[in-house]
């Protein structure tokens, strides 16, 4: 083994691992699926006879408790440890109903021969960047892999009974006068039986699988991969040259015209008809004429494939029972699973992805026989960086989901859902979730009053903001960092037209004559605390008023009209400077008490002030993340949802992660700046879905008609995930004998309890 990755398998033989992720193919809709498996074809087609390659999948069993210290969130000691040690115990119970612990990879070995490893590496080289490129163009991750990388994989299958950790260094080589098969080979291997071998502590068999049935389905190698027990999959497939393969097929087919010519000849002989001869001659024939029709006007070509399964077990019993359940999986598709026995060390060597292999038993099969075996099932999403957060477990294969947002070129999220199906729950959850895991700020616009008890056992602040309330917010306060410009005051101008076009505006909104005269006026306003920027030279809602007063035109005073009852009147709770210390870490508005008339304005104003806390958190470099519930209700005016679409997009520039969550997609739609929002948000979390809903999203979003069936009269907490370009089906079951949940739930009954 080379540090690069090379590997000398044998005399004149080099070859390189490539491993590859999965993408959803069993999930998809029919036209998606043949799309993909053409691809495949595709992919399989550049192999030519030169480049034999070999295709693994690994399931083995994780090491003791590394995925469990992988979902640990260790404590901090500031007062929420023992929800931490909660919430870590809540993640590895979920954890425990995945796949037992089970790490499925994928591997693509190929190989070339040359006369040195010198000779080797640019063609192999080339090849890999080929592959890669082949496999980028499925929509599919890949990577080479280097030696260390290689090693450790063979490592983890020879040292699958006692989990050791692999330890190695190119430079211990010289030192120590050992060599690479060192630092893999297991305490000791046995073969002294004819149909299984032992690894150390661990009994294994390998199988071949043989292809019997005239047509093979999509699902079966999904199905062998499906197992809940540690086994190795391997496909060697070699290309047969076109020429030979064509040269081999048409004296086949030589061979039994002039078999059907003696059997006709017996046949007149015999006296009986001439056309009556054996049915297998007649199939045969049929069946190599359309096999030479595939190969010349087809993109098909002949491939030798051996397929062999490597069943692992810690007893003997335990062998016995998985490798008769992939015998009847076999079955199941018209195959059989057949021992190599006395066979089993060379069967072995061919089960390790090095690109060797010592079993001769092949089969002839077509490109589209070939890619039946599609290596694609269930995409998987669990992210094991510190910030990664729970979403739920994959309702395909029952693995927990965790991502980290801060990972997508766009972090930005959208929480959707009927009411009922959990969606102001699942923000609750990732808030704490947040809380635990990260340093972010956290701001909440609460509309409904619904997360007053969260923040409170978080240690947080939250603001009442009413008619009625002695919490007051300055929607004329103003950060010198506001905005990118040198100039402040024109995002800031932006926000104040926008919360004017909800006071003053009609139908048909602001007037351009009128935006001009607001915009005036904000200059004014401000020159004062600009020139000295002390907190008491901040304006407040009433010195706008004063200046469009003195204003000559009659748009102005009519503007003013407009703006009395906020400044003066009976709605003046916006007209006084800030009173409160928003600096808090865990900071909710709650503005139910506003009424019908107030709560857009109250929702601008609030939007405005976490813009001036994302602004001053940037020049720290620490992140914010905001989440607005009842979001639908900013979209319905036009100059509100361009103000709200223009935040959207700056907050990832300036560290802000804003979540916007709604019950009501079908006004969020409505809104024809709403595709920004769709486009600036690389995380999509949609629960249950109402049926006319659920049309728009799928037309938006592109879901197929079998995705939609994830929301459609889905259960509490279950849904789909968009994470950039991958979609997942998942279930959230949260237990409800927690004090997280109890803190959580928005159901009246349960809450009371607590």
């Amino acid at each position: 083994m080379y540090p690069d990755g090379i590997c000398k398998v044998a005399d004149g033989r080099y070859t390189k691992t490539i491993q590859f992720q999965d993408i959803n193919y069993q999930l998809n809709q029919n036209e998606d699926k043949t799309a993909i498996f053409e691809s495949w074809c595709d992919f399989l087609n550049y192999f030519d006879s030169s480049i034999p390659f070999q295709l693994s999948f690994l399931n083995l069993s994780a090491m003791q408790g590394s995925f469990a210290r992988s979902v640990t969130i260790p404590p901090q000691g500031d007062g929420f440890d023992d929800l931490r040690a909660e919430y870590t115990q809540m993640l590895q119970n979920q954890f425990a109903k995945g796949n037992n612990g089970l790490v499925k990879t994928k591997y693509l070995t190929f190989g070339v021969s040359a006369e040195s490893v010198r000779a080797a590496k640019p063609r192999l080289e080339r090849v890999e960047t080929d592959v890669l490129n082949n496999f980028k163009r499925l929509g599919v991750s890949a990577e080479g892999l280097n030696g260390a990388q290689r090693l450790k994989l063979m490592h983890d299958i020879f040292h699958m009974d006692d989990h050791e950790q692999f330890r190695f260094s190119w430079d211990w080589l010289p030192h120590t006068g050992l060599g690479v098969k060192d630092f893999i080979a297991p305490s000791s291997f046995e073969f002294k039986n004819g149909n299984m071998c032992r690894i150390g502590q661990q009994y294994a068999a390998v199988s071949f699988l043989q292809i019997l049935a005239p047509e093979l389905n999509d699902r079966m190698l999904a199905d062998i991969l499906d197992m809940e027990s540690s086994l190795v999959v391997t496909m060697h497939i070699q290309s047969i040259d076109q020429v030979s393969a064509i040269k081999t097929i048409k004296r086949k087919i030589t061979d039994l015209d002039k078999m059907k010519i003696e059997e006709q000849k017996k046949a007149v002989r015999a006296g009986y008809d001439m056309d009556i001869i054996p049915s297998d001659l007649a199939t045969y024939g049929t069946e190599a004429k359309k096999l030479l029709q595939d190969l010349q006007s087809r993109n098909e070509r002949m491939f030798l494939v051996t397929f062999l399964i490597l069943n692992t077990a810690d007893t003997k019993q335990q062998l016995d029972n998985n490798v008769f359940q992939a015998s009847s999986i076999a079955q199941k598709y018209n195959c059989a699973l057949t021992r190599l026995d006395y066979r089993q060390e060379e069967g072995l060597m061919s089960s390790l992805p090095m690109g060797l292999n010592e079993i001769e038993i092949q089969r002839g099969l077509t490109t589209s026989s070939t890619a039946i075996f599609v290596p694609f099932t269930t995409q998987e999403l669990f992210q094991t960086g510190r910030e990664a957060l729970y979403c739920g477990l994959n309702a395909l294969s029952n693995n927990l989901i965790m991502v980290d947002r801060k990972l997508q070129k766009n972090p930005n999220g959208l929480i959707l859902g009927t009411p009922g199906s959990g969606k102001s729950f699942s923000a609750k959850r990732e808030i704490f979730n947040v809380f635990l895991v990260t340093n972010d700020d956290i701001i909440i616009c609460d509309p409904e009053s619904e997360y007053g008890a969260l923040v409170r056992r978080l240690g947080g602040q939250v603001i009442n903001i009413s008619p009625t309330s002695a919490d007051f917010i300055n929607p004329m306060d103003l950060n010198l960092n506001y905005s990118d410009d040198e100039n402040p005051l024109s995002l800031k101008s932006d926000f104040i037209l926008s919360l004017c076009e909800l006071i003053v505006g009609g139908k048909d909104g602001l007037q351009p004559v009128e935006k001009t005269i607001i915009d005036r006026c904000v200059r004014l306003v401000y020159r004062n605390y600009l020139n000295d920027p002390r907190p008491e030279n901040m304006p407040v809602l009433g010195d706008l008023y004063d200046e469009l007063r003195r204003q000559d035109e009659k748009e102005a005073q009519y503007i003013a009209t407009a703006l009395e009852i906020y400044v003066t009147g009976s709605l003046n709770v916006f007209n006084h400077r800030t009173n409160i210390n928003i600096s808090n870490r865990v900071v909710s508005f709650d503005i139910k008490e506003l009424g019908k008339q107030l709560k857009k304005i109250g929702m601008l104003i609030v939007q405005d002030a976490v813009w001036n806390r994302v602004t001053e958190n940037r020049a720290e470099k620490k992140s914010t993340r905001y989440y607005i519930d009842e979001m639908h209700l900013l979209l319905r005016e036009e100059q509100t949802a361009a103000y709200t679409v223009e935040i959207w997009k700056r907050f990832r520039k300036w560290g802000g992660i804003p979540t916007g969550v709604t019950q009501n997609v079908k006004d969020l739609l409505s809104s024809r700046e709403v595709e920004n929002i769709f486009e600036n948000s690389d995380y999509i979390y949609m629960l249950n879905q109402a049926a006319g809903d659920r049309q728009i999203l799928a037309k938006q979003l592109n879901i197929s008609p079998h995705q939609l069936s994830y929301v459609t009269h889905s259960g509490e907490g279950e849904g789909l995930l968009f994470y950039g370009n991958i979609i997942l089906p998942f279930v959230d079951r949260f237990p409800k004998d927690t004090q997280l949940y109890r803190v959580m739930t928005t159901k009246l009954s349960e809450a009371v309890e607590d």
